[in-house]
C-alpha cells in the first residue's frame, strides 16, 4: 500500500519535529505551510484555511500514490497499523482518535467519541486516512471551517465506508482553559453546519444536528465546562444561520 502524508502547517514552528516522525515511520510527505521555508518538502501557501492547503496539495501527491493520510503538524501519531489495517479491511476513509491530555477538551472528546462509535458525526481532522482514488473525486474542497467533517459527509454522500479507529490516535494539545472552548466549539460548529450545507450525509447525522441547539443545553450539567460547551455550539449555529461562509483557518491557543 502506497501511502502519502500531506502535513498541514501554519507556520513553520513545528515543521522539523514532524518530518523528523514521519521519517523515522518511513512515509514519504510534502509539508503545506503558512510561512516560507528553505526546504524541497515544504510548499509554501497563504493560510487561508485548511480546506484550502488539502486543494492545493493536489498537485504535488505523487499519481502512484494510493493513500493519502492528512496530518495536523501538531500531532504525535501512536498505532498507524491500526488505521492501516481498517483501510485494508475496505474502508475507503479512516479518521482517527484524538489524545489530549489535559484542559476541557479531555471531556468532550470521551464524549464526542461514544457518540461517532455509533454514527458518523463529525471526523478528527488531525489524522485521516482517505484513498487517493476518493480524495479526486471529493477535491475540491468547498470554503469551509470543518474541513474535515466536510470530507467524511462527501465519503457518505458517495456511498463509501468511513471508519472511526480508536486503536490508533494523535496526541496534541487544545484549549486549556474553559473560555477559550466558547470561542473552539464557535468555529467548529460552523462548519460542521457548513458541511452539511455542501453535503448529503446519512439521515442520522441530519437529524442530530437538527436537534443539536435544542439539546446542547443539557450539557450545563458539566459545570463551567459545560456552559462554554453549550455557548459555543449556539453561538457557532448562528453565525451559521446568519450567513457565515468563511473558511479561515484560525488557531487557538499558537495551534498550527
Amino acid at each position: 500500500m502506497r501511502v502519502f502524508f500531506v502535513v498541514l502547517a501554519r507556520n513553520a514552528s513545528l515543521v522539523e519535529e514532524k518530518t523528523h516522525e514521519l521519517n523515522d515511520l518511513g512515509f514519504p510527505y510534502v509539508v503545506v505551510c503558512g510561512e516560507r521555508m528553505q526546504r524541497s518538502d515544504v510548499i509554501f501557501r497563504e493560510p487561508l484555511g485548511k480546506y484550502d492547503a488539502i486543494n492545493f496539495a493536489l498537485n504535488s501527491i505523487p499519481s502512484n500514490a494510493e493513500v493519502i493520510a492528512l496530518n495536523d503538524v501538531d500531532t504525535k501519531i501512536t498505532n498507524l497499523d491500526a488505521a492501516f489495517d481498517a483501510i485494508k479491511d475496505g474502508a475507503s476513509l479512516v479518521f482517527v482518535r484524538v489524545n489530549v491530555e489535559k484542559g476541557p477538551q479531555k471531556s468532550f472528546y470521551s464524549n464526542l467519541d461514544a457518540l461517532r462509535k455509533m454514527i458518523p458525526i463529525a471526523a478528527s481532522g488531525e489524522l485521516m486516512l482517505i484513498r487517493y482514488e476518493l480524495l479526486k473525486r471529493i477535491l475540491p474542497l468547498e470554503k469551509c471551517k470543518a474541513e474535515d467533517s466536510l470530507v467524511l459527509f462527501k465519503t457518505l454522500q458517495l456511498g463509501e465506508r468511513a471508519v472511526f479507529c480508536e486503536q490508533c490516535y494523535v496526541t496534541t494539545v487544545r484549549t486549556m482553559l474553559p473560555k477559550e472552548e466558547e470561542n473552539y466549539k464557535r468555529r467548529t460548529t460552523a462548519g460542521i453546519y457548513q458541511a452539511l450545507s455542501m453535503s448529503r450525509p446519512p439521515p442520522l447525522v441530519i437529524l442530530f444536528y437538527k436537534v443539536l441547539p435544542l439539546l446542547s443545553p443539557l450539557l450545563l450539567i458539566r459545570g463551567k465546562k459545560g456552559y462554554y460547551w453549550t455557548k459555543g455550539i449556539l453561538l457557532g449555529y448562528f453565525d451559521f444561520v446568519r450567513g457565515d461562509k468563511s473558511g479561515s483557518w484560525t488557531p487557538l491557543g499558537g495551534k498550527n
